[in-house]
C-alpha cells in the first residue's frame, strides 16, 4: 500500500472554514487514493496550536481531529522523540540558506525514514528538498 505524508498545511485546509487550500487538499487527497497517510506528533502539535486563537470551537474541534487522528487505522503518526527532535535540529542547522522550520526538518526526515517521497502541502520548501508537493 502506498504512503503519504501530510503536512500541517492539510490538517488545516481540510478543518479550517473557508481556507484557502481547503478545496485543493480535499482533490488532493482524492487523486491520492487509497494510502496509509503519515504524519508526526511535531505536525499536530503545529496544527492544534495553528488554532489556539480560533475560540474555543474551533480550537475543540482541533483537539478532537489530533485525538480522532491518533485512533485512526489508517493514519501513523511517528511520534516525537529526542532523537528525532536532535536529527530535526541537525538538519536544520545544515540548511542555514532555507527558511525552513524545525517542524518541516522533522518531517523531511520522517518521510526519508519511511521513504515518503509525496506530501499533502503546499509548502514549497518541500520541493526545495525534492519531495512531490501535491496540493497546488
Amino acid at each position: 500500500m502506498c504512503k503519504v505524508f501530510a503536512d500541517t498545511l492539510y490538517w488545516v485546509a481540510i478543518i479550517r472554514p473557508n481556507d484557502a487550500y481547503q478545496r485543493a487538499a480535499k482533490e488532493a487527497r482524492q487523486a491520492v487514493g487509497p494510502c496509509t497517510i503519515v504524519t508526526t506528533d511535531e505536525v499536530l502539535c503545529e496544527f492544534a496550536t495553528a488554532f489556539a486563537r480560533s475560540g474555543p470551537t474551533l480550537r475543540e474541534k482541533a483537539v478532537q481531529i489530533v485525538r480522532e487522528l491518533l485512533d485512526n487505522g489508517s493514519v501513523r503518526v511517528m511520534a516525537q522523540s529526542r532523537e528525532s527532535f536532535l536529527r530535526a535540529l541537525d538538519r536544520f542547522f545544515e540548511r542555514p540558506d532555507k527558511e525552513y522550520s524545525l517542524t518541516d526538518c522533522a518531517s523531511m526526515n520522517a518521510m526519508d525514514a519511511e521513504g515518503i517521497r509525496d506530501v499533502l502541502t503546499h509548502d514549497h520548501h518541500f520541493e526545495q528538498e525534492g519531495y512531490n508537493v501535491l496540493i497546488r
